[in-house]
This record gives structure tokens, C-alpha cells and sequence, in this order.
């Protein structure tokens, strides 16, 4: 068996969540492989929304096993919130929730180092949702991190002790900020009570023994492919590896355990925090679709820059993840527009190219085609071939032009307002 692998591939916030709750049904696990709790994965069913942050979205599927490999960074305070946040919804994790030994810990002075990084980079600042995920992961880069597996050290209090004295050492070229450390550690400590009742094992052996015996995986990923440490629009990235390349190191498989790559991407484009946004709107147009699409952060409440989508920027990571299918979000929120805008191409230094720079410059122009809208409500759709006629027309020039066919297309927030290609799914 192979791992499949659906992740977003623009700046974060497609809707992998509810992507995931929908497919999980075909699998036996869904794996969370990178990122921490600067994500943010909405699910709405039965009227009721759910956002995660670490735990996998499949958690809400009773059947299914759920992993948090290794890839991942956990901060405990957190995570107990997002068990609270089951226990009070009825959902039984017990035997079906486990956390891989080696993931990271965050604790509450990466936080703090967090903040204190980002009011010394003043107006140049990324936008950090200073959940200390970076911090954290330089820590594992540089082999000073905690891990999972060292919470049942009997030394682990004195391991704590150093290495948050080499952040206290950190923070002392750095700007003062408000944060109550003494409160924060209290009740990171307290939370590990909590997250040490979560079982733990060794993600390499577990997930290859599970493809072993026949069972079907699905990886999630998280935030989106622009924001790749390496291939995203650097320095405005998050600290992992978002693309397909990261299951791998995430999970402890081998590249040619990867099966279908679902990728997510929405009917228009958004991004959170600074960095370059070729198709950005900084105008009334901008402004609707953020209203419409109710387009604030699920983990810092943000509101989120809005664009016409950006078809360079999806066939660059279409190509980086090697994505078999795709999957189109939230294109009801189109559903007022007389037209619809679709990036093709940059105009940089008089040249047209559909190539993403080494860096993109803020002047740079889009060259856009222009759709005409449906200026219907899609409510009452339910099948992919009862779209309206220039839906079906947006939709299927998408298609052409990202030589991948669009398997899904989510008309809706809830869970059943997804249509499906009959011939796929």
C-alpha cells in the first residue's frame, strides 16, 4: 500500500480540513506529517464548526487511527485544549489517538523568543502567528530540542531547565515583551499530565508496519506549498517543509511509498501576514471577497489578504508536489462577481513569464483573463454536472490551463456541500 497526500498549494487556508473529513472514510489512518499549531484545519457538520490545530482531522471519524508524526511540533498547552475541545463534542480518541516520539515540544520561552523576534524585526517582520513554532524548530535543527519521548525522562525537568536558560540568554539582546513566562510554564507543565496519557511510538516503524499490513494512510499537511521553508516565497515562509517531499522526513517513510497527491487550492487566492501576493486586490473587490468568504485566520483571527487566483503560482506547486488531482474550495464565494479575473502570466522587467521568481518584486504586474461570473447561489447544486453553465466553464479552463483534473469541487462550508467527478469518487 501507498501513502496518499492531500495538502494545500497556495499560502495556506484552502480548506484541507473539511477535504480531509470528507475522504477519511477511505482510509484507515490520516497522519498529520509537519507544522504545529500556527494551523488552523476548519471542519462544519451537523451545524457545528470545529477547528484543530495539531490533531489530525480525521479524529472526527470514529473508526480511524489518528498520528501526530514526527515532523510536527506540539506545544502541550494546546494540545489539551484541542482534547477539551473533543471530550466536550463526544468524540472518543481513546486507541485511536497516538503522537510520534520524536516531534517536537514547544515550549512556553520559544513563545516568548517568538515575540521577542518579531518586534526586533520591526516593519520587516513575516507575520509570525508567534505560536513559537520557528524557534522550535531551530532548536531541532541545531539539536538543543525536547521531543516527545523525553517527557518520561527522570532528568527531564533538568533538560527543560537548560534550554530554556539558552533562550533566556537569547532574549537578552532582544526587545522586552508582555508575557507572563512563570504563568505560561505553570501551565505547560500542568498539560503534560495530559499529553503524557496520549500514547506514544516510534512514527517510522508504526506508519511502515501499518503499510505492511495492508491499511490505507492519508497525510495531511499543513499551512500551504508557498509557504515551504525552502520553496515558498522566503523569508514570508513558516519553518517546515509543506510540500509532499516533507511525508517523507515527517513520517519516517520512503519517497516511493507516496501514492495519489490530492492537492487543495481555492476558486480565488488568499495569504496571511506579510510577504509578496502577485494578485493581491487593494481595492472594494479585494474587500468583498474577504467578506464573503469570511476570510479571517482560524488560529489568530487575522483577516486574510484576498486576490483573484494565480495560476503561475499553482502550476509551480503542482509541479513541486507532484499533484495526481485537485480539489477546488470555496467557489460559491464567486458567486456574486459579473467577472471573475484568473492570473496567467507576470510581467517582469517588460518580460511576460509564468515562471515564479527567486524573489518577487512588489511592483510586479499579473496579466489576467477575464471569465464571466454565474451570479447564482449554488446551495442548491448537488452534482458536479448541475453547476450553472459558466461554473462549469470557470471550472473546466482551470483544469485546461493546470493539466489536472479537478476532482472535487466545495460548494459550501459543511461537510456534504462537496461535488464530486462521478467517474473519481
Amino acid at each position: 500500500m501507498n501513502i496518499d497526500v492531500i495538502l494545500g498549494l497556495q499560502w495556506g487556508d484552502e480548506g484541507k480540513g473539511k477535504i480531509v473529513d470528507y475522504l477519511a472514510d477511505r482510509y484507515d489512518v490520516v497522519a498529520r506529517f509537519q507544522g504545529g499549531p500556527n494551523a488552523g484545519h476548519t471542519l462544519v457538520f451537523d451545524g457545528k464548526k470545529h477547528v484543530l490545530h495539531t490533531i489530525p482531522s480525521g479524529v472526527f471519524r470514529s473508526n480511524l487511527i489518528n498520528l501526530v508524526g514526527n515532523g510536527v511540533v506540539i506545544d502541550p498547552i494546546t494540545f489539551e485544549k484541542e482534547l477539551n475541545g473533543l471530550d466536550k463534542a463526544d468524540v472518543d480518541y481513546d486507541h485511536r489517538l497516538f503522537i510520534a516520539e520524536k516531534a517536537h515540544l514547544i515550549l512556553p520561552s520559544h513563545r516568548l523568543l517568538d515575540a521577542a523576534n518579531e518586534a526586533a524585526k520591526g516593519k520587516s517582520k513575516i507575520g509570525s502567528t508567534l505560536r513559537g513554532i520557528g524557534p522550535t524548530y531551530m532548536d531541532r535543527t541545531g539539536r538543543n530540542g525536547l521531543r516527545i519521548g523525553d517527557i518520561n525522562r527522570v532528568d527531564f525537568k533538568e533538560r527543560y531547565q537548560k534550554l530554556k536558560q539558552k533562550h533566556l540568554s537569547i532574549l537578552t539582546s532582544l526587545p522586552k515583551v508582555d508575557f507572563d513566562l512563570d504563568g505560561e510554564e505553570q501551565k505547560w507543565f500542568a498539560s503534560l499530565e495530559r499529553l503524557r496519557k496520549i500514547p506514544q511510538v516510534s512514527s517510522e516503524y508504526y506508519v511502515n508496519r501499518l503499510l505492511k499490513n495492508g491499511k490505507r494512510i492519508l497525510a495531511e499537511g499543513a499551512q500551504g506549498s508557498m509557504l515551504d521553508v525552502d520553496f515558498g516565497t522566503y523569508p514570508y515562509v513558516t519553518s517546515s517543509n509543506t510540500v509532499t517531499a516533507g511525508v517523507c522526513i515527517g513520517l519516517g517513510v520512503s519517497p516511493d511509498k507516496i501514492g495519489e497527491v490530492i492537492g487543495i487550492t481555492k476558486a480565488y487566492c488568499t495569504r496571511v501576514g506579510g510577504g509578496p501576493f502577485p494578485s493581491e486586490l487593494h481595492d472594494d473587490v479585494g474587500e468583498l471577497l474577504r467578506k464573503e468568504g469570511h476570510e479571517f485566520g482560524a488560529t489568530t483571527g487575522r483577516p486574510r489578504r484576498c486576490g483573484w487566483i494565480d495560476l503561475p503560482q499553482l502550476k509551480y506547486t503542482i509541479m513541486l508536489n507532484g499533484v495526481t488531482q485537485l480539489v477546488l474550495t470555496k467557489i460559491d464565494v464567486l458567486n456574486i462577481f459579473k467577472e471573475l479575473n484568473v492570473g496567467v502570466s507576470y510581467q517582469i522587467d517588460g518580460k511576460e513569464t509564468e515562471e515564479v521568481p527567486f524573489e518577487i518584486p512588489n511592483d510586479l504586474k499579473m496579466n489576467y483573463k477575464t471569465y464571466k461570473g454565474w451570479e447564482q447561489s449554488l446551495v442548491e447544486v448537488k452534482t458536479f454536472d448541475a453547476l450553472p453553465n459558466n461554473a462549469r466553464l470557470y471550472v473546466d479552463a482551470l483544469e485546461k490551463e493546470l493539466g489536472v483534473p479537478i476532482t472535487m469541487v466545495s460548494t459550501g462550508p459543511d461537510r456534504v456541500e462537496l461535488l464530486t467527478r462521478p467517474s473519481v469518487y
